[in-house]
C-alpha cells in the first residue's frame, strides 16, 4: 500500500463485531420463522475518524478490507495543505461486510463522500 494516512485495524474490528452483534440482537428470522428484514438491511457503524491534508486537490488514504489505496478528488476551492477529516464507516448486510464508506469533511463541513463496494 502506498504511504498515505490508514485506519486503525482494531478499531475496524471493534465496527464489524458492533455490526455483528446488531444481526445477533435482531436475528435472521421472525418469531413466525419467516425472513427478518429488519436483520436483512444495511448496517453501517462509524469505526474511526482521521486527520488528513488536501494535497494536490485530493486526499489519499488507505483502506481496509482489501480495498487498499485510494485518493478522492477535493473541490478546487479548498487550497493544499488544508486540514480535513476523514471518518470511515463499515457497511454490512446480515453482519457481513459488504463494503466502506469515506466521508471528507474540512471545518465540520462535509465536502466528499465515497462509498466502496454496497453501502
Amino acid at each position: 500500500m502506498a504511504d498515505y494516512p490508514g485506519f486503525d485495524e482494531e478499531k475496524v474490528q471493534h465496527a464489524l463485531d458492533a455490526a455483528q452483534r446488531h444481526n445477533d440482537a435482531v436475528g435472521l428470522q421472525n418469531s413466525d420463522g419467516g425472513p427478518n428484514i429488519l436483520a436483512g438491511g444495511e448496517f453501517a457503524v462509524q469505526a474511526q475518524c482521521i486527520s488528513v491534508a488536501v494535497k494536490n486537490n485530493m486526499v489519499c488514504l488507505n483502506l481496509p478490507l482489501g480495498i487498499g489505496s485510494v485518493c478522492l478528488p477535493i473541490p478546487v476551492s479548498i487550497p493544499d495543505g488544508t486540514a480535513a477529516e476523514a471518518c470511515l464507516s463499515i457497511c454490512t448486510t446480515w453482519g457481513i461486510p459488504t463494503g466502506v464508506k469515506v466521508t471528507v469533511s474540512v471545518g465540520g463541513h462535509t465536502i466528499v463522500t465515497k462509498s466502496f463496494g454496497k453501502c
